[in-house]
């Protein structure tokens, strides 16, 4: 009977993903590559709603404490998980997709979207945009390192089928505008791929 009710849940979220009529996207990487300027960018390019996590975060006030050393609050990931899903259903019962952007993407449910695109951008270009930032020097060193290693591209290949994960560059203002292009292209083949829906 338990088996039998587990599969009945996953058909049910099998059934309201496929509801969707719009692509959701998440625009992800370490933070100073540029993520919030792409996903408004794309947003206002393909006609997605934005979801800037972040400002989510600071808004509900997803908090569950304060790290001193990285000056940096703690995330309460229930809080905001349980608050993006209402947003994702809502925008799903609406005929609208969205495209979210933050700085992590193994917490989200891989049901939630079509595309993942990661931000990459070369390392002295992300040091001057994180001490324009004001981050300390702990705070920046780490995250340099995380670009450097690839931390947030290796977690998007671990957390979601590969072929929606892609890796762009994130240099440039030419960068930004050949990302949103390329996904403003992804998106018309994913309305004709999703046409009967």
């Amino acid at each position: 009977h338990k088996l039998v009710c587990f599969i009945e849940r996953i058909k049910a979220m099998g059934d309201e993903d496929s509801e969707r009529t719009k692509p959701n996207i998440l625009v992800t990487g370490t933070p100073g590559v540029g993520k919030t300027s792409t996903a408004s960018l794309i947003a206002e390019r393909v006609g997605l709603k934005h979801v800037n996590v972040g400002d989510l975060i600071k808004e509900l006030k997803c908090y569950d404490g304060f790290d001193k050393e990285l000056d940096t609050n703690i995330l309460d990931e229930d809080k905001l998980l349980d608050a993006m899903e209402v947003i994702f259903e809502k925008a799903a019962e609406e005929g609208q997709g969205i495209v979210a952007d933050y700085h992590a993407c193994e917490l989200f449910p891989e049901r939630w979207f079509d595309l993942i695109l990661v931000l990459r951008t070369k390392t002295e270009t992300l040091f001057d945009r994180l001490s324009a930032r004001g981050y300390n020097e702990k705070k920046r060193d780490e995250n340099m390192q995380a670009e450097i290693m690839q931390v947030v591209l290796d977690e998007a290949k671990e957390s979601y089928a590969n072929e929606i994960v892609h890796e762009v560059q994130s240099n440039t203002i030419e960068d930004m505008d050949s990302n949103v292009d390329r996904v403003n292209e992804w998106t018309k083949q994913w309305l004709k791929d999703n046409a009967d829906r």
